[in-house]
């Protein structure tokens, strides 16, 4: 592979360990935080009827699986490290991929491990019960996760994926325990269907949908650590996106059934309510460290990703040399690591979490959407003859480029949306966005002329 580019050809290399195993806990890890055990009770405060709700994450599911499809095909043709931040590079311009890799590490990534963060501050404290604040304890989980993927990506995976098992453990017990309940009131249910409920009321709830169906697109991140990532990462993206979307809408008709979907929208703990009303206040609390193992994992996976993008981004001389740095004993970017790391324990101490889901989405979804119209620029090269690598036996697009299409036009949808709901909150990623392009003369006219690729075979 010669995807990375690099003005630094010695020194050691990234290792390529990881398997189809690895690429799919990966998946469902950055999927799969503390956001499926609160995020259903903001979508219904968003639409008033299960139906409703149950069909906002269906449609989120749906998404996401397209995108799954889109990611597959585009890890197929760019293999190489940094993932989504080649494809924008290799598409449009290195400004692009700059600015995906500038919000991303001032807003996307970590703003959304400041949001796990916070909500593991919220469950360790109703554990623990010691006075102290929630972005005091997400600071420490961030400093001690960040510790532990400085060791190298085996023993981060490995960490990643035990944390994964043992979350779709609480999960599931959480799905078996709030089915085995009576249910809620007819009556409840009732109510809620008789209020008005309407299409930008649906739109409103895509939001929160789409923050906690987001993540999975950070296994492209590792895909320079992949043993063969044109085989394994689209793999499994279809498997781990696809058991997600089964385990959302099981826990999400599970608090329906118990809660009802009046006390769903009263409530800013779902989950830790069904396992009250079962197990009373020792079901709260078993679910409880459930959540709290879940957005560990969550942050872990994080943490172990995203500072391979900024890695590329200092080996294609558009951010600080010594991001591009290798650990010559763990060969992991410990540089890149540590600075992820301090920016999300700043945002965790200056942010709430309703905030930082504003204006973490509407970044997110805007580079999303570049990123699906990017495999239609690649389509076009390959149709016009263009030097592209062989897909012969690689899984495309389904009705592309109409899927390619509405993904695109959903994401950017989301986007606007909540810029125009939310326009103080998601201003500020804008405004980070704005400032990068600023920037990125400053690094343009410093970088240094490349010499040769670097290998990371």
């Amino acid at each position: 592979m010669t995807e990375s580019r690099s003005d630094n050809t010695n020194g050691p290399s990234l290792a390529r360990r990881l398997g189809l195993f690895d690429a799919t806990m990966i998946v469902m890890g950055g999927i799969i935080g503390a956001g499926i055990f609160v995020n259903p009770s903001v979508v219904a405060q968003r639409v008033n009827t299960p139906a409703l709700v149950l069909c906002a994450w269906l449609i989120g599911g749906l998404i996401a699986l397209i995108g799954a499809f889109v990611y597959a095909e585009l890890a197929a043709l760019r293999p190489g490290v940094g993932g989504q931040y080649a494809y924008l590079r290799d598409a449009y311009h290195p400004m692009v991929a700059f600015l995906y890799g500038w919000t991303l590490l001032l807003v996307v990534q970590t703003g959304g491990m400041a949001g796990a963060a916070i909500i593991f501050g919220r469950y360790f404290r109703e554990l623990s019960g010691l006075a102290v604040s929630e972005q005091f304890v997400a600071t420490a989980a961030l400093a001690i996760l960040t510790f532990v993927n400085c060791l190298g990506i085996r023993t981060g995976s490995n960490a990643q994926s035990a944390l994964m098992l043992l979350k779709l453990a609480a999960i599931a017990l959480l799905i078996g325990v709030g089915l085995s309940l009576g249910g809620a009131p007819r009556t409840d249910e009732v109510h809620a269907q008789v209020g008005a409920s309407s299409l930008a009321g649906l739109a409103a709830a895509m939001v929160p949908v789409i923050f906690a169906y987001g993540g999975w697109q950070t296994a492209t991140f590792v895909s320079g650590e992949m043993r063969n990532p044109r085989r394994d990462l689209p793999r499994g993206l279809f498997i781990g996106v696809s058991g997600v979307i089964v385990v959302y809408l099981l826990v999400t008709y599970t608090c329906l059934h118990a809660l009802g979907i009046q006390h769903l929208a009263n409530t800013t703990i779902p989950a830790s309510e069904v396992m009250r009303l079962a197990w009373g206040t020792r079901g709260a609390q078993v679910i409880a460290w459930g959540i709290a193992i879940s957005t560990v994992g969550f942050l872990s996976q994080s943490i172990l990703t995203a500072p391979r993008v900024y890695y590329a981004m200092a080996r294609d001389g558009v951010f600080f040399k010594a991001v591009g740095h290798l650990d010559t004993r763990t060969r992991a970017p410990v540089v890149a690591i540590v600075l992820q790391g301090a920016w999300a324990a700043i945002v965790a101490l200056t942010g709430r979490y309703e905030q930082i889901l504003n204006y973490v989405v509407t970044i997110d979804v805007l580079f999303f959407g570049l990123t699906g119209a990017a495999l239609l620029v690649f389509r076009a090269r390959q149709r016009r003859g263009e030097s592209e690598p062989d897909m012969s036996g690689v899984v495309r697009v389904p009705w592309h480029p109409l899927t390619t299409g509405i993904f695109v036009f959903t994401c950017w949808s989301v986007a606007v949306s909540t810029l125009v709901r939310y326009p103080q909150n998601a201003g500020i990623g804008v405004g980070i966005l704005a400032i990068g392009a600023l920037i990125y003369p400053l690094w343009r006219f410093r970088r240094p002329s490349r010499t040769q690729p670097e290998s990371l075979d």
